[in-house]
């Protein structure tokens, strides 16, 4: 098993609830693919470096887990396609 991080930028004008049940369900793929979720750093509301989807904030998410080599391809093709989710990226930090 490999160490892996997301990080998750999600829509400002989420309320807290569906802000919560988009995390939660982004925690679902990870566990549904064979992760085990380390911890979660919220970083909360941030600005932008440029406009997404006339967007000037997002909030951020970094979730660190451990998976399968095989796991960030599948969990990167469903959170491709979910609406709350402006931008996110899944990588192998440096030892």
């Amino acid at each position: 098993m490999n160490n892996y991080e997301l990080a998750v930028i999600l829509s400002s004008k989420l309320e807290d609830e569906q802000r919560a049940a988009a995390l939660e369900q982004i925690k679902e793929l990870v566990k549904r693919f064979g992760g085990q979720i380390k911890d979660i750093d919220e970083w909360g509301k941030k600005k932008l470096a440029y406009e997404i989807q006339k967007e000037k904030e997002g909030f951020y998410y970094f979730i660190h887990f451990d998976a399968e080599p095989t796991a960030p391809a599948e969990i990167e093709s469903r959170i491709r396609i979910m609406e709350p989710v402006l931008r996110y990226l899944c990588m192998r930090p440096e030892a």
